[in-house]
């Protein structure tokens, strides 16, 4: 049988040797409340005007000529929404509600 190894580093590490933890240290760094995960670092900042996540019900003919177009067809629903109801392409004030 071969001989067992030793569990951890050989080099005593000092823990007086970490790093100081700065303002930036603790701007970028996930926040948890118990378990619970409160806020993340990275990752693309919320939208002023985001979108709403909806289900919708389409007639099978009308959904197969939007997926013809490929990619981005969802997206292309509502650049068709926007022309059929007049509202304003790129003013978020003009977006329905």
């Amino acid at each position: 049988m071969p001989p067992k190894k030793p569990a951890g580093s050989p080099e005593w590490t000092n823990p007086d040797d970490a790093p100081e933890l700065t303002e930036a240290f603790f701007a970028s760094a996930e926040i948890f409340e118990g378990g619970t995960f409160m806020r993340r670092a990275r990752g693309r900042p919320k939208s002023v005007a985001a979108k709403e996540q909806i289900s919708v019900r389409l007639d099978p003919d009308v959904l197969a000529k939007l997926r013809e177009a490929g990619p981005g067809w969802q997206t292309q629903i509502n650049v068709l929404l926007r022309k059929a109801l007049g509202v304003g392409a790129d003013d978020p004030a003009k977006r329905v509600a």
